[in-house]
């Protein structure tokens, strides 16, 4: 049979496209093009949520619009109006990303600690947070178990209790000061570079180098914490030689500022050192653990704190400058997470309800009431009754003999999470006591002499960062005066139990929580206790205490005077 006549003339067709083909395939292909002017990108940013899905009861106080000399609540935060916040401010520049500042989980409500924190994890995915950094919270557990909320997995010791597999955060936690002594490494990536329309920009993310003083020793064994500025100075080499110009520091620390939520008229505390001594390489800082809210310039620098809980979000715009790759400048505004203002997102609810569902009839069981709601608020001699109330319910469950026979008890207000906010019913559930105390500690007894309890009390006295007040149980008074040197505060006759002055060398049982007993909040004092005797969880205390005084009431502020 011929050959078709067409045959020919198609083969060198298609010789000539192979050769064509071949020849276009050897030339780069044209990048993008770059930029004509600045590139604008969008920061969001929260931190300390502490597993808050639902908004907190407390909401946010702020200057009331009317009379500024006063203050108002606000409903704010939660998962299912923080998500749709974060996507209506994203909307407003497709170059955007959603970052952290540390304490995303740990001393967290119910919902979220009954399943180690596995909800929040998977909320804070859902709505696209990318990176944070580690805070002292997320060490509360361990690396161990750190690691498992980074990557996913069944809890090692309770196993899975989610209503689906848990499959670890599917943003990137970040931890640059933070080394594993064993291997020399640190324990998760210390930064994370994202670009902005082919502009570099990396995020350094990093926690408190007093961490193991705020965590159980257990908690961080085998870990070493470094200096926040020195860390961060040391990176920047190390950045800049892959072309990185535009650095922002995601650390979890921070400052108490004077003014409102998105002032700065004043600031003070440990994050303001910590810019001062920062590489001038560094643009902004995104900062928290002080639970405040401001937008300042400290050093020239932009650096931010969005309150707690999900109540604010953050927006930081910046300006790159597409030649030195740079940022030119960068402001930053609080936007308060409204509830009235900003809708449920549904993925969220849904969320939300598939956990709710396995938790509610335990969150719910009523265990209590209250007259009044129990604050959180401090006098001026650091005492709060919400404190005060708890010290109480650990004395009575450590009273008898056989329990430890403590005749004191002390509670760190650290521990103290919450105010009991009262309902109209004024009952109180087993959820709103776990939310007060959500860390699970035990209760210790130990013996301490006259001489000793003096030297706790007087650690609570800080030196550049804020006193840490123990709350006291009743029958226990002192009084201290503010205008004596730190480690003299207490005038020690005033030191009293039942009305008799303490003995410096008599011993008295003084129960705490296991933190404390371990050095937790740098009472290192609580060492130096002698027979110690492990009792029941903090949270099954004030259970208790509510349970046997129907229609509890404050505790009145005078177990503590101060002076000057």
């Amino acid at each position: 049979m011929m050959p078709s006549k067409t045959v020919a003339p198609r083969r060198h067709a298609l010789l000539l496209s192979a050769v064509l083909g071949g020849l276009l395939a050897g030339c780069a292909s044209p990048g993008p093009t770059p930029p004509s002017g600045p590139v604008a990108v969008k920061i969001l940013a929260i931190n300390d949520f502490h597993g808050n899905l639902k908004p907190a009861a407390g909401g946010i106080k702020i200057k009331d619009p009317q009379d500024p000399a006063k203050l108002i609540t606000v409903a704010a935060g939660g998962a299912e109006h923080l998500h749709t916040a974060v996507r209506q401010l994203q909307a407003a520049n497709p170059n955007h990303v959603f970052v952290a500042a540390g304490d995303l989980i740990g001393a967290s409500p119910l919902l979220s600690a009954l399943f180690h924190d596995e909800p929040t994890v998977e909320a804070l995915s859902l709505m696209g947070l990318e990176v944070s950094a580690v805070g002292n919270h997320e060490f509360d557990g361990g690396i161990t178990e750190l690691l498992r909320k980074q990557n996913g997995g069944c809890h090692p010791k309770f196993g899975c209790k989610g209503p689906t597999p848990f499959k670890g955060a599917s943003y990137q936690y970040l931890a640059a000061s933070t080394w594993d002594l064993k291997t020399g490494k640190t324990v998760l990536p210390p930064y994370k570079i994202k670009q902005f329309q082919g502009i570099p920009m990396a995020f350094i993310g990093l926690t408190l180098k007093g961490t193991p003083d705020l965590v159980t020793p257990s908690g961080v064994a085998g870990l070493r914490f470094e200096d926040e500025a020195d860390t961060v100075n040391k990176l920047i080499p190390e950045l800049r030689a892959q072309g990185v110009e535009a650095i922002a520091v995601l650390i979890h620390e921070g400052g108490v500022p004077t003014g409102g939520y998105n002032e700065c008229p004043g600031i003070s505390g440990p994050i303001v050192d910590i810019v001062k001594k920062l590489d001038k390489a560094v643009d902004l800082v995104v900062s928290g653990h002080t639970h405040r809210a401001y937008t300042c310039q400290i050093d020239g620098r932009l650096v931010t704190s969005g309150d707690k809980y999900g109540t604010l979000i953050t927006d930081i715009d910046v300006q790159l400058d597409p030649k030195t790759r740079d940022v030119i400048s960068a402001k930053a505004n609080n936007v308060i997470v409204r509830t009235d203002a900003f809708a449920k997102e549904p993925a969220q609810t849904t969320l939300i309800a598939a956990y709710e569902k396995l938790s509610t009839p335990l969150m719910n069981r009523v265990v209590g009431s209250i007259s009044a709601t129990i604050s959180r608020e401090q006098s001026a001699a650091g005492a709060t009754p919400m404190g005060q109330l708890i010290a109480d319910a650990q004395l009575a469950a450590t009273r008898a003999s056989d329990k430890g026979g403590a005749v004191i008890s002390l509670m760190n207000l650290g521990g103290v999470r919450e105010a009991l906010t009262r309902r109209p019913s004024g009952e109180v559930t087993y959820g709103d006591v776990f939310t007060v105390q959500p860390f699970s500690n035990n209760l210790v007894t130990v013996t301490l002499t006259g001489d000793q309890l003096r030297r706790v009390i007087e650690q609570q006295y800080r030196t550049n960062t804020r006193d840490e007040f123990l709350q006291v149980s009743q029958g226990f008074s002192y009084t201290w005066d503010a205008s004596r040197p730190i480690g003299s505060r207490v005038l020690a006759e005033s030191m009293k139990l039942n009305g008799q002055v303490l003995d410096p060398k008599a011993g008295y049982r003084v129960t705490i929580s296991s933190f404390l007993v371990s050095g937790g909040d740098s009472f290192r004092v609580f060492t130096e206790g002698r027979d110690a005797l492990t009792g029941i969880m903090d949270v099954d205390a004030l259970e208790q205490y509510l349970q046997a005084h129907p229609n509890t009431a404050p505790p009145a502020l005078d177990r503590v005077q101060r002076l000057n």
